[in-house]
């Protein structure tokens, strides 16, 4: 059966030194602003993670989605993504088994490698070791999941006797996704039965996973793809677009020098068309049409667009954010439900 389109809003906490507010009014004005989307039928809240960030980038989703779980009764809560290697596995799953209660069933877990030095320098772990300690960690959060009694022995983690209390609202644990900018990451994701978080060309994330999972004997139907996609909606660009843009510019300048300092030099595949990633900006006609493309293009199931860009406050977007919700998702899970 084909999933249910569902659509949020993604978060990192972003909180820029000149901004004149405060982290601590700046958490509480996010935590109203919660509670409002989710009155407007908003189905999802992530949460992307980074460390040791100057302007205060979120290094700890676990609490502010338990905050916000205990306002809340609908929305689902995900990661997009944690730093697997950065984590414990078992306390990660013992965090999450106390979420899922506090949240009645409500949390999810989108999980990658993790590139920045500085991320992994913080906690005294070494980048090399990010893919053995990922899949090790997810070959442990997958035991602790199932609920049942286990133990573990790998390169990098050792577990006894372990089971996960409390258990789980969820049978079998939080949903898990799995990060992919490559065939090796989409292969992850499918080695590990887990949905897809595509970060690179469709042809060698969402295609190699699909086919894995086909070659598997696994129905594709049966899994979810989920990305951020920001959207916009105006009927003035040039009025609200530029206020955006500068957040959005100065967004990405963390991403271009944690990629220079990773030493990574490129993405991987330049050479082939990455799925966009970019801003739809535009009335609402023009961001159902757009979004309706991208969505049937990438068999996307879940997407998010960007709540709160850095450098701004949640009543900036307050304007974009109710039209989007009471006017764009619907026409987009109409369109996706037939």
């Amino acid at each position: 059966m084909k999933p249910r389109l569902r659509i949020g809003v993604v978060y990192d906490f972003r909180n820029p030194p000149d901004s004149g507010i405060s982290n601590q009014d700046f958490y509480a004005e996010i935590l109203d602003q919660a509670v409002w989307l989710e009155s407007m039928g908003i189905d999802l809240i992530w949460f992307t993670e980074h460390h040791f960030v100057d302007d205060g980038y979120l290094p700890s989703w676990v609490p502010v989605a338990s905050a916000m779980a205990a306002r809340t009764k609908t929305v689902c809560f995900s990661s997009d993504i944690s730093i697997l290697p950065l984590y414990q596995p078992v306390r990660m799953a013992e965090d999450l088994a106390v979420l899922d209660n506090l949240s009645g069933g409500r949390v999810e877990l989108g999980v990658g490698l993790g590139y920045v030095p500085q991320d992994f320098e913080g906690y005294g772990l070494k980048v090399k070791q990010r893919v053995s300690r990922t899949d090790e960690s997810l070959e442990i959060l997958t035991r602790c999941f199932s609920g049942e009694r286990f133990s573990f022995k790998g390169k990098r983690y050792t577990a006894e006797n372990v089971i996960i209390k409390p258990d789980y609202i969820q049978p079998g644990g939080p949903p898990l996704w799995v990060a992919a900018s490559s065939a090796q990451g989409a292969l992850r994701a499918a080695r590990f039965n887990a949905h897809l978080l595509p970060q690179g060309p469709y042809e060698t994330t969402i295609q190699v996973w699909l086919d894995a999972l086909r070659a598997d004997g696994r129905d594709p139907d049966g899994y979810r793809v989920g990305i951020i996609k920001p959207c916009m909606v105006t009927d003035d660009r040039d009025r609200d677009w530029p206020a955006v843009l500068a957040a959005e510019r100065f967004r990405m300048e963390y991403y271009a020098n944690a990629f220079k300092a990773s030493g990574r030099g490129a993405p991987p595949d330049q050479d082939k068309e990455r799925i966009s990633q970019n801003w739809v900006v535009g009335d609402v006609d023009h961001c159902v049409e757009e979004l309706n493309a991208f969505i049937k293009k990438n068999r996307v199931t879940d997407f998010v667009t960007w709540a709160v860009p850095p450098g701004l406050r949640p009543s900036d977007m307050r304007a974009s954010l109710e039209q989007f919700a009471m006017e764009v998702v619907p026409r987009l899970k109409d369109a996706a439900a037939n």
